[in-house]
């Protein structure tokens, strides 16, 4: 296939055992190349045995991955996706679920909506959906990240300059 993928978890206390899997399984049937798969796994004890990967990553060594990859697959973190879709990367979304022990709760799902709703990023919500959801991002065009930053400094700036006169 030829397009570099680069699976990032996280750098909380929380392991994502099940998607690490499901990416193995997709190795294993050949229906991604191995070879081009990197993933920091994070705290998840699950070794992938199909693609390579390394707990932690540096701040430069993570920037270089997410460089060489075309697609993005990572858990429901806000600064994941912003990250990876700041620097124009096809992100597929699979959110962390409490009833897994990936998180506390499932907050993930909401924010995994919302990305989507503004055409940002393909959703995953179950592993086993996984081929299809490559297969989605690989033909669909997701919006330019737009930040809100500069709209919010001058809002501030014009309510501090209203209250000083």
């Amino acid at each position: 296939m030829g397009k570099k993928i680069f699976i990032t978890l996280g750098s909380q206390k929380f392991q994502f055992n099940r998607l690490l899997k499901a990416v193995d399984e997709l190795c294993e049937r050949g229906t991604i190349e191995a070879a081009d798969v990197f993933a920091q796994i994070g705290y998840s004890d699950y070794l992938p045995k199909n693609f390579n990967y390394k707990k932690f990553l540096d701040r430069d060594e993570f920037s270089k991955e997410m460089g060489k990859a075309d697609i993005v697959i990572t858990h429901g973190g806000t600064g994941a996706i912003i990250g990876a879709v700041k620097k124009g990367k096809k992100v597929i979304a699979v959110p962390r679920l409490a009833k897994y022990g990936e998180h506390v709760d499932d907050h993930q799902l909401q924010l995994i909506k919302q990305f989507d709703d503004l055409n940002l990023i393909c959703p995953c919500q179950d592993t086993n959906k996984l081929e299809i959801a490559l297969d989605t991002v690989r033909g669909t065009k997701y919006n330019s990240y737009e930040s809100n930053t500069i709209n919010i400094i001058t809002s501030i700036e014009d309510y501090i300059e209203g209250n000083c006169l």
